[in-house]
């Protein structure tokens, strides 16, 4: 099959490299930031009816799995600050899908929980939770992504200290 020429004079197939194009295609964090963009896009895509980030929806998941979480512990199991943290919680807490209670231990820290609305929200949208993830790996054949997230994974954990707010990994 004959290589069609562009008005660059190249061959399609070099043209349309995006490698060749620009350095930024060899560059992890500008594709990492690239692909995260996309996912967010496609998130908000498939569960725009439910008015949930995915920022809000990881909080919400962690919940599903440690529930009585105090707020540092929280913001640990996503990766995210505590400042960040305590404004995502007040969103939801607004919208009466988590509840912020004093510890009964120590009084200045508060308990999250999920409301049985949250946990119904969280179960109403997983399937188009599941399409947005599903989606943004799609293009890889399906024998290769399973291998994309234990390389993904991988990258997580071995980099997570130098993150500005590291998971709290196997905990």
């Amino acid at each position: 099959m004959k290589k069609r020429a562009t008005n660059t004079g190249k061959p399609a197939s070099t043209a349309l490299d995006p490698i060749k194009q620009s350095s930024l295609w060899s560059r992890p964090g500008f594709l990492i930031r690239r692909l995260h963009q996309i996912h967010i896009s496609l998130f908000l895509e498939e569960t725009a009816r439910f008015n949930i980030t995915p920022v809000q929806y990881s909080l919400m998941s962690a919940l599903t799995e440690h529930p009585a979480m105090d707020q540092v512990s929280l913001a640990a199991q996503i990766g995210l600050d505590r400042t960040s943290v305590a404004e995502v919680l007040a969103r939801l807490a607004a919208r009466a899908l988590v509840k912020r209670t004093p510890s009964s231990a120590d009084r200045r820290v508060k308990l999250v929980t999920l409301t049985s609305k949250g946990r119904a929200t969280l179960d109403v949208m997983s399937d188009a939770a599941l399409r947005a993830h599903s989606r943004t790996i799609a293009p890889l054949p399906g024998n290769q992504r399973r291998e994309f997230l234990r390389m993904l994974m991988h990258l997580v954990n071995a980099n997570n200290e130098v993150g500005r707010a590291p998971l709290q990994l196997g905990k």
